[in-house]
């Protein structure tokens, strides 16, 4: 069984960023997290990271959808314009 809580430094990894970044997304609030413990180490559930991935999936689909590249077809439009 998968643990429900992950440290920082595996979320990082599972991200393949930095742990300053991870920190990052959790001190903006964009990955939701909490502090434990006694010198307040950071867990992040391990649904909550998934969240976030999917979360970002769909942020870059609708990104991708709004401006839609299509290099044969930009090269037809030009051909078309000359």
């Amino acid at each position: 069984m998968a643990p429900r809580f992950l440290q920082l430094a595996d979320v990082a990894e599972t991200l393949n960023i930095s742990t300053a970044q991870a920190y990052a997304l959790l001190r903006s609030g964009e990955l939701p997290a909490i502090k434990v413990g006694g010198r307040g180490q950071w867990r992040i559930e391990a649904s909550e990271l998934e969240a976030y991935i999917q979360r970002k999936y769909a942020e870059t689909r609708a990104m991708v959808d709004a401006r839609p590249t299509d290099p044969a077809g930009a090269r037809a439009a030009e051909a078309g314009a000359e």
